[in-house]
């Protein structure tokens, strides 16, 4: 076991876009001595749609890193939309409501390169096995092999299977997702698709072109409380038989198919303790109808950044800023977050068809995909 301990203003637990934003941000606040720790080092695949929305280009563009993101990118423009009982549409949602699709890969590696810029330091291959407390204050992490970083704040964006240092157990729930990646598929450039098969629901499959050659498809489902758990592998081969059998004739798989849990809630609290924020899916800030994360983990990881920052710099006592963290975190992804409750009830039923179809009429054509990208 190692006695090796690092000091430090922060320490973040987690370098995944949360982790990251938070690490980036805290840099440009000009706070010093940031170590930011995650069980891999960099770069380093994740399971992942990808898929960026408008929202999220605009917290990149906020951190300073889009100009070095967007040419790593594909542009999406538009979206193909199938319904529960199989009306197809394609809509264009224009400059308005732009998004791309970035591979995790890339994306988590040039926000981790942004934070090491601005002073942060990064500690890879740090795989924590518990927080370090003083008087019910959180001061620290320790690691499986003895390792600590004792610091005056620690923030925790550890993703879906953190369970080091968060606040208090709050009810989750689980949404379960898996993915391929294949080469040769025939789709409209740039334009993903969301096909909403009723084996499925109240969720969704995607198609999301990484680049003009490579797409990835996945599925996204929940589990019944109460009942059987889902074969992934069964489902995903049904749901690929049902939508995409005949593009996929002649593809190239790239890899093995792939599995992760997403959590999320509709509240959006109990993300602080005395010394410690809680950022991204450790906070359950993930979107409950489209399971996107990638925006919520980078905008709340600013808002915390900025809560450290005001406390650090004696503008808010510590009591005071993290309450307003939270506040601000409520005011970001609450009412979003209860629309994805409508959206997900919608699915079960006719609505979603017929909405899409009212949204093909001229007038409408591309309202629609951009209530769907600001959901």
């Amino acid at each position: 076991m190692s006695s090796e301990v690092t000091t430090a203003n922060v320490v973040i637990l987690g370098a995944g876009p949360a982790g990251t934003a938070a690490a980036a941000h805290l840099g440009t606040l000009g706070v010093r001595n940031v170590v930011l720790v995650d069980r891999h080092d960099f770069p380093r695949d994740k399971t992942c749609g990808s898929g960026i929305s408008p929202k999220g280009i605009a917290t990149l563009k906020d951190l300073g890193v889009w100009h070095e993101v967007e040419p790593e990118s594909y542009r999406i423009s538009g979206i193909r939309i199938v319904t529960p009982g199989g009306y197809e549409s394609y809509q264009s949602a224009g400059d308005v409501a732009d998004a791309v699709v970035c591979q995790r890969r890339t994306l988590d590696h040039i926000l981790l390169k942004k934070a090491v810029a601005r002073g942060v330091q990064f500690i890879p291959n740090f795989d924590a096995a518990e927080v370090l407390t003083d008087g019910g204050r959180l001061c620290g992490i320790r690691s499986r092999d003895g390792r600590e970083i004792r610091a005056k704040y620690v923030v925790i964006a550890g993703g879906s299977h953190c369970k080091v240092g968060l606040p208090e157990k709050r009810p989750r729930r689980t949404i379960q997702a898996i993915m391929g990646w294949w080469e040769g598929v025939e789709f409209r450039p740039g334009h993903v698709e969301m096909v909403f098969d009723r084996m499925i629901a109240p969720y969704y499959g995607w198609l999301f072109p990484e680049s003009e050659a490579r797409v990835n498809i996945g599925i996204t489902y929940e589990d019944a409380a109460d009942g059987p758990k889902h074969n992934a592998r069964e489902l995903f081969t049904r749901f690929l038989d049902a939508q995409y059998k005949e593009r996929l004739q002649g593809a190239t798989q790239i890899g093995a198919w792939k599995g992760h849990p997403i959590v999320w809630s509709y509240d959006v609290e109990k993300l602080t303790q005395p010394g410690s924020i809680v950022v991204g899916e450790s906070g359950l800030m993930t979107h409950p109808a489209t399971a996107e994360g990638i925006y919520q983990g980078m905008r709340s990881g600013m808002l915390g950044a900025e809560a450290i920052s005001d406390v650090m710099s004696g503008r808010m006592s510590e009591e005071t800023s993290f309450a307003n963290y939270e506040k601000r975190c409520k005011k970001a992804f609450h009412l979003s977050f209860l629309g994805g409750g409508v959206f997900r009830q919608l699915v079960r039923t006719d609505a979603l068809d017929w909405m899409i179809k009212a949204g093909d009429q001229p007038l409408m054509k591309a309202t629609t995909a951009k209530i769907m990208a600001a959901m």
